[in-house]
C-alpha cells in the first residue's frame, strides 16, 4: 500500500473507533485500500489446486464454477474473474479450510 493510502487507511480507522464514521464507510475505505494483486497465471492455478491435493472438478465445486472453467484458466484460455482471483489467493495463502 502506499504511503498516503496507508495514512488515509489510519486516519478513517481512528474516525471510526471515536463513532466520526459509520462501519459501512469504513468498510469501503479498506476496500479502497486493498493491495492489487498480479493476475493468476495458468501455472499459479495449477500450483495451488496441486498444494491443496484436488482434482480441477473438486476446486470447481468449491469455487461454485463449472470444471471447463478451471480448466481454460490453467490452460491460459480464460483469467479467473476477480472474486475467483480473491478466493484462489485466500486458499493459497490459508489453504481449504479458510473457505469452510
Amino acid at each position: 500500500m502506499s504511503e498516503i493510502l496507508d495514512i488515509s487507511n489510519e486516519m478513517a480507522r481512528d474516525l471510526f473507533k471515536v463513532g466520526a464514521m459509520d462501519e459501512i464507510t469504513m468498510r469501503k475505505i479498506d476496500a479502497l485500500c486493498l493491495p492489487s494483486k498480479p493476475p493468476l497465471r495458468p501455472e499459479d492455478i495449477r500450483r495451488i489446486r496441486a498444494k491443496n491435493h484436488v482434482s480441477q472438478a473438486v476446486l470447481a465445486a468449491i469455487l461454485g464454477i463449472g470444471k471447463t472453467t478451471v480448466q481454460q484458466w490453467e490452460q491460459g484460455q480464460k483469467k479467473p474473474s476477480g472474486p475467483a482471483q480473491r478466493l484462489l489467493d485466500i486458499i493459497d495463502r490459508k489453504g481449504l479450510a479458510a473457505l469452510g
